[in-house]
């Protein structure tokens, strides 16, 4: 058995020989860079490279199952991956714990202001009467209730904050107050104070936010983006917050990325954007190996992982 990581994971490495002495390793910094040879004989893929193509995974004869070390999987060759009999992992749950926290420091930093008393430091204006608002009693509207949303679900109870929830199945989830099916979304707009999607990208999710679901939503609304870029069309949320139909939105993720310097979005008021950093988390690595080592004892033995397979018809 031949395992190939797409990048170096230090002392993860020496750990995964250690406990597996029967499994050759090899740990290689980009996709690009994997030797034919390595290509030809490797059985499993680890890690993450966002250049990893179907061309690459044609060179790769005997490959049976890619350990991806990212939640999101749609930058994958899902249908070859499908066609192809391999099994497809994932880190889906260990992003979630540094995500929430970064969701919550988005409200924060809006609910008391901080953007603001940044630029009255910048100013040299001491401004003792800005007053910032509770948290308690406003309503999150959380767009997908995965892991990222359950988790800070969690979090947002300890603010006796109201988590409203959307899925396909609409099941409910553990600290939501209530889950819906994502068919009644419109109806429930409204009701959030704070509108966060933390849906994956599917054919379902695709432009799934229109220009009328922002004028359905509170003018005061604040609208979070940690999802995919892809939940709205990009001209149609310059629009919405050119318009003001949304108070503000703090935005991870975009159409098309990386954003170019010309882009209308960093000329908007109303408007915080973080460079798609929200999953880094320096702890991640350890965590999704510690997944990785669980699945691939059940794999050895089994030739099937018990934990975060991917489903390659939802994609997620």
């Amino acid at each position: 058995m031949k395992v190939v990581s797409l990048f170096r994971l230090g002392e993860l490495e020496d750990k995964l020989k250690e406990t597996f002495p029967q499994v050759e390793f090899k740990f290689i910094k980009k996709a690009k860079n994997i030797p034919n040879e390595d290509r030809q004989s490797l059985d499993i893929l680890i890690g993450y490279d966002g250049n990893l193509d179907e061309t690459l995974l044609e060179d790769c004869p005997n490959l049976k199952w890619i350990a991806w070390y990212a939640t999101g999987v749609n930058s994958l060759p899902l249908k070859y991956i499908k066609e192809h009999n391999i099994t497809l992992t994932n880190s889906r749950g260990v992003q979630a714990k540094q995500l929430s926290e970064f969701i919550i420091a988005f409200i924060l930093d809006d609910y008391k202001k901080m953007r603001t008393s940044y630029i009255n430091q910048q100013n040299k204006i001491y401004d003792s009467k800005m007053t910032g608002r509770r948290l308690n009693g406003d309503c999150i509207l959380f767009l997908g209730t995965g892991a990222i949303a359950q988790r800070t679900a969690k979090l947002a109870k300890a603010f006796d904050m109201k988590v409203i929830g959307v899925s396909k199945s609409g099941k409910q989830k553990k600290w939501f107050d209530e889950v819906h099916k994502i068919e009644y979304l419109s109806d429930l707009l409204e009701k959030g104070d704070i509108v966060i999607n933390s849906l994956p990208e599917t054919n379902e999710t695709i432009h799934l936010l229109k220009y009328e679901d922002f004028e359905k939503m509170k003018a005061s609304t604040m609208f979070i983006n940690v999802g995919r870029g892809t939940i709205v069309e990009e001209d149609t949320l310059i629009e919405a917050l050119s318009n003001n139909e949304i108070r503000h939105a703090y935005l991870d993720v975009f159409e098309k990325e990386p954003l170019t310097p010309d882009n209308s979005l960093y000329e908007l008021d109303n408007v915080t954007i973080t460079a798609h950093i929200t999953g880094n988390d320096q702890g991640i690595n350890e965590d999704v190996t510690k997944i990785f080592i669980k699945n691939l004892e059940h794999f050895l033995n089994y030739s099937s992982v018990i934990e975060n397979e991917v489903d390659l018809e939802k994609g997620y």
